[in-house]
């Protein structure tokens, strides 16, 4: 059995945190612990990138000290399986990552602000159909939101919710563009806009449009 030497602090990440969760109900090997994800939707919230994301995050919160080895198990002629447990250092972490996560907006980069920032490189017709294609895309998801799991207590679901509540704020904000473009109420000339020099500096949508600090 491992000992709970708990090592450098641990890099916070989401799928990081849902291991450290899962292990906090109870000690179980990576392979229950992807169908869990699977089977909970967690997959829909954190980046499992491949079948193998779990095994390497677990590897790094063992090396970390926030888990550690309980037993290795074997049923038939089946592989050997690792169980793994949190430590205290684990659970401590676990506390924190939520008490932050909760707590203090963090600054992401989401892909959408940055494809808008440079819209202007493309005729208003087009941007209109692509945003369009994205108002249906999310009209879908927020179908999908709202299909929830019923008698499950609302302390489950509230993921589920804020969820919701982005697509919906996100959606309505495209329709109104999408509108606007349809209308001709917002509309550009791309190749004005080389000529005006949207690229210079102190010019809006600049690169260096931000005095540095």
């Amino acid at each position: 059995m491992d000992s709970e030497v708990a090592g450098p602090a641990p890099r916070r990440s989401g799928l990081a945190l849902v291991v450290l969760a899962l292990l906090a109900e109870r000690p179980m090997h990576p392979y229950l612990m992807q169908r869990l994800i699977r089977e909970r939707g967690k997959d829909t919230v954190v980046n499992v990138a491949s079948r193998n994301s779990v095994n390497q995050t677990v590897e790094r919160l063992r090396r970390d000290g926030q888990i550690a080895v309980q037993e290795t198990t074997r049923e038939g002629n089946r592989p050997e399986r690792t169980v793994f447990r949190i430590t205290g250092a684990g659970r401590t972490t676990l506390h924190r990552w939520m008490r932050e996560i909760l707590s203090r907006p963090a600054r992401e980069f989401p892909e959408l602000p940055a494809g808008l920032s440079f819209a202007a490189l493309f005729g208003p017709d087009e941007v209109r159909q692509w945003l369009e294609h994205r108002a249906a895309e999310l009209e879908r998801s927020l179908a999908e939101l709202s299909q929830r799991p019923p008698d499950l207590p609302r302390v489950f679901l509230l993921e589920d919710e804020y969820r919701s509540a982005m697509v919906d704020a996100e959606l309505r904000w495209v329709r109104g563009i999408v509108g606007e473009l349809r209308r001709g109420t917002l509309t550009w000339d791309t190749e004005r806009l080389r000529s005006f020099g949207w690229d210079e500096p102190g010019r809006p949508g600049s690169s260096v449009h931000r005095k540095e600090s």
